[in-house]
């Protein structure tokens, strides 16, 4: 059958082999200590984390944020390109209708014979019609039209799971670091008071002659350092607040009540699915798109590579009139057309060359693209890795510290109730015990930010299963 033609072009078999010795090395260069495997899903790794509010906000955030929504209104119109390409391949049908009424002059007055035969009285004339056109896609054209429009059509889709990681993730880190502003309030509060109640001994001993003004000085220098440190994270905590209203697709303002009582913490999973290196392309959406506008790019080769070839057009059109309407549908009132046409730009001085020209350049570009944002990948997922090892280890040391700082408050207070230290000494090792432990709660917020950039560089936070990958062991977040 003549429809069925021939396809030029290259035709896109599968994505270049990118860093064939990462991607089957079976796991990340600088992934920590692997433990049991587990179950991860694509989707919701944040219901792993146990906090509700947490949950909320990225779920309002994934139905109402305007990224999400232009996300999908883009999806749209390459799925309504798609359905336009498509439609290409099936005739074009069209129907009209008229009517005309019109009255010819008076011939005789015209001549100036002085006859008065008159002109012809108003006619109506009735017009009816049909007519098709259909290019036949005799080299593929339009098949490759079609075959790039649902490559794009399936980048967009790629693309709105993009969104859906990136707002994800930057949710929670924007709620980490809301939680974290607050619990630095509180202790940076709680430190004011001890230094104050420091300087208030401290200058009761200097009034007794018991203490030196360089001592006053310290603790006053103290105190105004740690009240200057206040108003910066005040002003950070109404900053995350605006942050997460925009995220979540609502005005500055909105969240300030909801959020405004300090909450411990998430607390992390007690093991981290990382799966490896080749799980990586199937997790990350992003590469997903890049392939698939590489695809694109590849079939549009081939669409401008048949404007070389001949164009096969098949016309048609059938019509009717009558002076009656009800006459109009008659044999033989009728008027018929058929029209093959045979297109054929034989000379262009190269317009068609250098467009396919072009085409091969964009495909070389996306091929470029497909591989920079494998390797790229790569990279994101192995620093984040190592990144959140590495806090592992941290946080562990800083546990250590608070309980060492804990130890000394307590038996520095036992001291100060058998007399055997001033409270001045015991206030010095509580201020110690609270930097110690504000200290720690900083450093459990940093690993679970490294967790959510680590959830971020895996490619997670869209809804789609993937096969079970290997896990790393982390250390419960405290509060």
């Amino acid at each position: 059958m003549i429809v069925a033609g021939c396809t030029v072009g290259p035709d896109y078999r599968q994505a270049p082999e990118v860093a064939a010795n990462a991607l089957g090395a079976g796991t990340f260069p600088h992934a920590p200590s692997v433990a049991d495997a587990g179950s991860p899903r694509v989707a919701d790794w944040w219901h792993a984390l146990g906090d509700a509010r947490l949950d909320g906000l990225i779920d309002t955030a994934l139905k109402q944020s305007p990224d999400i929504r232009a996300a999908r209104a883009r999806l749209r119109q390459a799925r309504a390109g798609l359905q336009g390409n498509t439609a290409n391949l099936l005739p074009k049908v069209g129907a009209s209708a008229a009517m005309l009424r019109t009255r010819s002059p008076d011939l005789s007055a015209l001549s100036g014979d002085g006859s008065s035969g008159g002109g012809r009285g108003p006619l109506s004339l009735y017009i009816a019609g049909f007519d098709a056109s259909w290019e036949i896609d005799l080299f593929g054209g339009t098949r490759r039209s079609i075959e790039a429009a649902s490559a794009e059509a399936d980048a967009a889709d790629a693309g709105l799971a993009d969104v859906h990681v990136q707002l994800a993730a930057e949710v929670a880190q924007a709620y980490v670091g809301l939680r974290e502003q607050q619990a630095s309030l509180a202790h940076l509060r709680a430190s004011e008071k001890l230094e104050a109640d420091m300087l208030d001994l401290t200058q009761q001993r200097r009034a007794r002659g018991v203490a030196s003004q360089l001592e006053v000085e310290r603790l006053l220098t103290q105190l105004d350092n740690t009240r200057a440190r206040i108003a910066p994270v005040e002003a950070g905590i109404t900053e995350s607040f605006d942050q997460l209203a925009l995220l979540t697709g609502r005005a500055p303002g909105t969240l300030d009540t909801e959020l405004a009582d300090a909450q411990p913490l998430p607390t992390l999973p007690e093991t981290v699915a990382v799966g490896d290196p080749a799980t990586l392309l199937k997790a990350r959406p992003d590469i997903r798109a890049a392939e698939r506008r590489l695809a694109s790019r590849t079939a549009q080769i081939g669409v401008h590579k048949a404007d070389w070839f001949p164009k096969l057009s098949l016309l048609g059109s059938l019509g009717f009139s009558a002076l009656d309407p009800g006459h109009l549908v008659r044999k033989e009132n009728g008027t018929w057309l058929t029209l093959p046409r045979l297109q054929w730009n034989i000379l262009d001085f190269g317009r068609v060359a250098a467009s396919v020209d072009g085409a091969e350049g964009g495909r070389d570009e996306a091929e470029a693209n497909y591989e920079s944002t494998v390797l790229k990948a790569l990279r994101d997922a192995d620093v984040a890795l190592s990144r959140y090892g590495h806090q592992r280890e941290n946080v562990v040391v800083l546990r250590r510290v608070e309980a060492s700082a804990e130890r000394a408050s307590t038996l520095q207070q036992q001291r100060y109730r058998a007399g055997t230290a001033s409270m001045l000494e015991w206030l010095d090792v509580e201020r110690t015990r609270v930097v110690a432990q504000q200290d720690r709660i900083s450093g459990d917020a940093n690993l679970l930010k490294d967790y959510v950039s680590l959830q971020k560089a895996l490619g997670l936070g869209w809804r789609t299963e993937l096969p079970t990958p290997t896990s790393t062991s982390a250390p419960a977040s405290a509060s």
